[in-house]
C-alpha cells in the first residue's frame, strides 16, 4: 500500500499541473470564419454582362461580409495610480473613589486611562504597453453594419508557443487605409498576450501541487 501510495502521489500531481498550465482566455467568441457560401445566378447565354463573373472596378475593398480580413493596429497603454490613507484615534478615561478605611494604601482615588490610535496608507500603481499589428476575421456582421472581429496569431519559438488573440466590435467607418483599424477605434476589445512556456507553467503551478509537494520525501 505504500507503495501505490508513492506511485500515486505523483501521478496526482502531474495531472495537476497539467491542467494549472493551460492558461485561461477572455477571448470567448471563435477566433475565424469562412465565407458564407451565396447561390451563383444562372448564366445567361447571349448576353454580354453575367452576374455570376461581375467585378465592379470601382468597388470599396473594405471589409464588411463574414470571412472578409482586417488589419487591427495594436496601440494600447494603459496607466493607472491609486492612493489611499485612513486614520483614527480613540481615548477613554475611568476614575472612581477609594472607601476609606483604604484610602491609607491605595489613596483617595484611582484612575485609569486609555489611547488608541492607528494610521493606514496605500499606494499602488500599474502601467502596461502593448504595440503590434495582426490580421482579424468578420465573424459577424450586426443589423446596424457594425462588424464583430476576432483573430489569433500563434508563434512556436524554442520550446514554448506565443499566441496573441483579439475580438471586439468595429465600427465600418472606422476602417482606414488597407482595412487597418486601431485598437482604440474597437468597442468591447479583447486583446491577450499569453504563452505555454516553461515559465507559465512555474507561476501558474495550482495551491493544491505545492502542498502535496512539500510533502514528497524526495
Amino acid at each position: 500500500m505504500k507503495i501505490l501510495s508513492l506511485v500515486a502521489v505523483p501521478l496526482v500531481l502531474s495531472a495537476l499541473s497539467a491542467c494549472s498550465a493551460i492558461p485561461s482566455s477572455i477571448v470567448q467568441t471563435p477566433t475565424t470564419a469562412r465565407p458564407l457560401t451565396l447561390p451563383q445566378a444562372a448564366p445567361n447565354n447571349g448576353a454580354i454582362y453575367q452576374a455570376s463573373a461581375f467585378r465592379p472596378v470601382f468597388e470599396d475593398r473594405r471589409a464588411r461580409h463574414v470571412g472578409d480580413l482586417l488589419t487591427i493596429v495594436i496601440t494600447e497603454k494603459t496607466a493607472a495610480v491609486k492612493a489611499g490613507a485612513s486614520s483614527g484615534s480613540k481615548s477613554g478615561s475611568v476614575s472612581a473613589s477609594i472607601p476609606h478605611p483604604l484610602q491609607g494604601t491605595f489613596g483617595a482615588t484611582a484612575s485609569a486611562n486609555t489611547a488608541n490610535k492607528f494610521a493606514d496608507a496605500d499606494n499602488q500603481s500599474a502601467s502596461n504597453t502593448f504595440t503590434g499589428t495582426m490580421g482579424v476575421t468578420v465573424v459577424e456582421v450586426l443589423p446596424n453594419g457594425n462588424l464583430i472581429v476576432a483573430g489569433e496569431k500563434q508563434i512556436a519559438m524554442n520550446k514554448g508557443v506565443e499566441f496573441i488573440r483579439f475580438s471586439g466590435m468595429i465600427n465600418p467607418d472606422n476602417i482606414a487605409t488597407g482595412n487597418t483599424v486601431s485598437s482604440t477605434a474597437v468597442a468591447d476589445a479583447r486583446v491577450e498576450y499569453r504563452t505555454n512556456s516553461q515559465i507559465d507553467r512555474a507561476e501558474m503551478t495550482s495551491m493544491a501541487s505545492r502542498f502535496f509537494q512539500s510533502l514528497l520525501p524526495f
